[in-house]
């Protein structure tokens, strides 16, 4: 009786766990869901309590590049979650991390009046690098991108996961846009 007790405090007395399920979207479906499509370098991350402080976001501030979809202004600023503050850190798996000089292509999307967020956790970044042997600028796609509505295995290395130069990358998402993706 008494494990049967014990069982029963302890149950109540436990943490719920929450967990991400992240589902690949398609290129075309972020393209669509993104208010703000916008390549430019990070310029600030700021780490930041959340109001219930049980975790850590940080404030990212881009200078803007270009815009590919979406407002006015030199600079954009957006919420990405986990971060760190002292010896207090934040991990959200499947959350991108960003630091000052980066240079990507973001998608984000808000809800109300809110600050931005990245579309799909890290599904909305981008990364470019500048390739040494010729000097263009590349976009890295992102690892979980969906080609259909089939299940797919995600392999390292694929063909599809291979570089593009920025100019094809900002046709592909005009083509996007002009195919029903601007909202």
């Amino acid at each position: 009786m008494y494990r049967l007790l014990a069982v029963a405090v302890l149950t109540c007395l436990a943490i719920p766990l929450r967990a991400t399920v992240l589902v690949p979207a398609e290129f075309r479906e972020i393209v669509a869901g993104s208010q703000v499509i916008v390549h430019g370098r990070v310029a600030a991350v700021t780490p930041e309590w959340s109001a219930d402080r049980r975790r850590i976001d940080s404030v990212v501030t881009v200078e803007v590049a270009a815009y590919l979809k979406g407002g006015p202004g030199r600079t954009v600023t957006f919420r990405a979650p986990g971060g760190q503050i002292g010896r207090f850190k934040s991990i959200t798996v499947g959350a991108p991390e960003f630091r000052s000089g980066e240079e990507a292509v973001f998608f984000l999307t808000a809800q109300g009046p809110g600050v931005a967020r990245v579309f799909g956790l890290g599904q909305g970044v981008f990364r470019v690098r500048l390739d040494p042997a010729t000097g263009r600028r590349l976009v890295i796609p992102a690892a979980l991108t969906a080609r259909s509505e089939q299940p797919e295995v995600i392999r390292r290395g694929t063909v599809e996961r291979k570089p593009v130069a920025l100019d094809a990358f900002a046709s592909q998402v005009r083509d996007a846009l002009a195919q029903g993706g601007a909202r």
